[in-house]
């Protein structure tokens, strides 16, 4: 796999990003990460040892420097699970795509683990065997998408959205693999024609637990309190723990500006109540917490940029999981 390397190399890399990528200095972040591993119970669902990172939190580096340099990179970083956001990467770094095979060995190389990916809902209808082929080349074993199950806002379209995703999990459950979907905070808006009932509530309920699994994205699940109340986002995990295999471990920080109350800020940096939420949800499961922040491209300096959003991040995440 030398040819991987042919454009860039680790070298490279830390010699653009020497000095800044450990930068850890935020006081708000690892103060955040001090008093989380205090208030944090000493047995938790989220392993500390397994923490992992959605791709797209760091997807100007994924498109700049290529799989060879960011894989290792968050290897040494500390991140054991690798959530993907597409397959691709700048055709300039190996003068032609990437393949599945060469990304496989890069993760087996460097200790990662494939764990899902997200893919358009678009392709599981027209092209699902192809998604659940990719993801067993890869050796993950969640395929999901973070698009939401229907752009109808009612009962009867999410009814008939649970239909489709109950008939895309089997065959994902034929493959030994597991389906999910990502929400993000419209999911738990009221239906348009039932001002009473929850659409999130429509989709979890007809599903088929044996073959429909949920990411939850827990800043989107509290926008979603924030905008639509009436609902505990840990309940949720605490009444079918199974059924949330991933977990998004996502900041926010207050901001009554903003329409969805919070803005997105790198891990420790905000003010959602994780310490509460993983101790309410309980032990009876285990659940991956993957970080991700959709503005982390713009962190500046750059470089770290993302990278260096990535480290900090991890840092308290392991002290919220410590």
């Amino acid at each position: 796999m030398s040819h991987i390397h042919k454009s860039f190399d680790r070298r490279d890399f830390l010699r653009a990003t020497a000095g800044t990528t450990v930068a850890i200095a935020a006081a708000s972040v690892t103060g955040a990460a001090a008093t989380s591993a205090a208030a944090a119970p000493s047995s938790l669902s989220i392993p500390k040892d397994r923490i992992g990172i959605q791709l797209y939190s760091i997807r100007d580096k994924v498109s700049a420097l290529g799989f060879a340099v960011v894989l290792p990179e968050l290897a040494r970083i500390g991140y054991k699970e690798i959530e993907f956001a597409g397959y691709t990467q700048s055709t300039s770094i190996l003068g032609r795509q990437i393949t599945l095979p060469e990304i496989r060995k890069l993760l087996d190389n460097h200790g990662l683990r494939a764990v899902g990916s997200h893919v358009g809902i678009g392709n599981l209808r027209t092209n699902l065997q192809a998604e659940l082929d990719a993801a067993q080349i890869l050796g993950m074993p969640h395929v999901g998408t973070a698009n939401a199950p229907s752009n109808v806002n009612t009962v009867a379209g999410y009814r008939a959205a649970a239909d489709e995703f109950n008939v895309w999990g089997a065959a994902a459950t034929a493959r030994g693999l597991k389906l999910y979907q990502h929400n993000y905070a419209g999911e738990f808006a009221f239906a348009t024609d039932q001002p009473s009932v929850r659409l999130y509530d429509v989709f979890l309920k007809n599903t088929d637990p044996r073959h429909v699994y949920l990411e939850l994205d827990i800043y989107w699940a509290y926008v979603g309190q924030y905008r639509w109340p009436g609902f505990d986002p840990a309940a949720y995990v605490r009444n079918q723990p199974y059924r949330y295999p991933l977990f998004h471990m996502k900041d926010g920080d207050a901001n009554a500006a903003n329409a969805n109350g919070f803005d997105i800020v790198e891990f420790g940096a905000g003010d959602l109540p994780y310490e509460r939420f993983v101790r309410d949800i309980g032990p009876r499961a285990s659940h991956i917490g993957i970080w991700e922040q959709d503005t982390a491209p713009n962190t500046q300096p750059n470089p770290p940029g993302s990278l260096g959003a990535a480290e900090r991040s991890f840092t308290a995440l392991k002290g919220l999981l410590g």
